[in-house]
């Protein structure tokens, strides 16, 4: 029985990454030509055509998708264990790691994030960008080191996770707001008229399927993408934001912010990485300090 050439592990990976010669061709620094015959090679080794035309592309057959996990995790495996084990000196450390998270989370917790950072490790630079979804891509491809939400339907089985802290809606006003004195009923509260705050133009939610339960309907004045965005505008106005009470903790200064007079689900709060990043040391320090400043702050 002849031995297989475990380079090829590495090129159907990326080939089964990228779903495209060119581009798998370029990650790996080879000629077209020269990914296509690694391609024919491993068709010839897996008895499987693995990747056919599809218009204008290609797509993976039953049998890629089938190895797609189990071969990335085999290659992730090979590298730990040819990669020489270093000890951190988080002194000398130059990196820059992209934490990608919700809006308010940069605002709130990253003020002491980078403080520490730069005690610790005074070469690391803190990329925050922001999350427009929950697509586990950039996880996956590199691009994001670190990212903090809510794990749903949509997250990557493979991506890890782990709670940093609980979160929950709260009601907020400017300052003299008619809500800001006296008992905040159901009745009331839906009387107002409300910025509701969705990333894709939905103009319902929880809140409303609550009040709802009840025989109440809110007055929806506006639809926006944030909740920085959902905070300025009830600042100067008399329209009334729902917003996660820690997420936005800084953002809220001088508002009031009052307990929603309807019951609604609390949020965990997580932070997800890609395994492949399971035992990088930096990483692993970065991982402690987001863990730690979110459950001081």
């Amino acid at each position: 029985m002849s031995t297989p050439d475990l380079n090829l592990l590495v090129t159907l990976d990326v080939l089964l990454a990228e779903g495209s010669v060119a581009r798998a061709a370029r990650r790996l620094r080879l000629s077209p030509s020269a990914m296509s015959r690694a391609l024919a090679r491993l068709r010839e080794t897996t008895g499987d055509p693995l990747l056919v035309r599809a218009g204008r592309g290609l797509v993976p057959t039953p049998r890629a998708l089938e190895l797609r996990e189990r071969v990335g995790r085999v290659v992730e495996e090979a590298q730990a264990v040819l990669r020489p084990l270093e000890a951190l000196d988080l002194q000398s450390l130059v990196r820059t790691f992209t934490l990608r998270s919700s809006e308010g989370f940069a605002e709130n917790f990253g003020p002491d994030l980078i403080a520490r950072l730069s005690r610790e490790a005074p070469g690391v630079r803190l990329r925050f960008m922001q999350k427009p979804d929950k697509d586990s891509t950039p996880l996956r491809d590199g691009t994001v080191d670190l990212e903090t939400g809510v794990v749903g339907d949509t997250t990557s089985p493979e991506v890890r996770a782990q709670a940093l802290f609980r979160d929950r809606f709260i009601g907020v006003a400017r300052r003299g707001h008619p809500l800001s004195e006296g008992e905040i009923t159901p009745a009331r509260y839906a009387a107002g008229r409300h910025i509701i705050v969705s990333r894709r133009g939905l103009d319902k939610g929880p809140i409303d399927e609550a009040l709802n339960a009840l025989g109440l309907d809110r007055q929806v004045a506006t639809i926006v993408g944030g909740f920085s965005t959902a905070l300025a505008l009830a600042r100067t106005s008399d329209l009334i934001a729902s917003v996660p009470e820690r997420h936005t903790e800084s953002l809220r200064a001088g508002m009031h912010s009052f307990p929603l007079p309807v019951p609604t689900c609390e949020i965990t709060i997580s932070l997800l990485w890609h395994p492949r990043m399971d035992a990088d040391p930096a990483h692993r320090w970065l991982r402690e300090c987001v863990r730690d400043v979110c459950a001081a702050t």
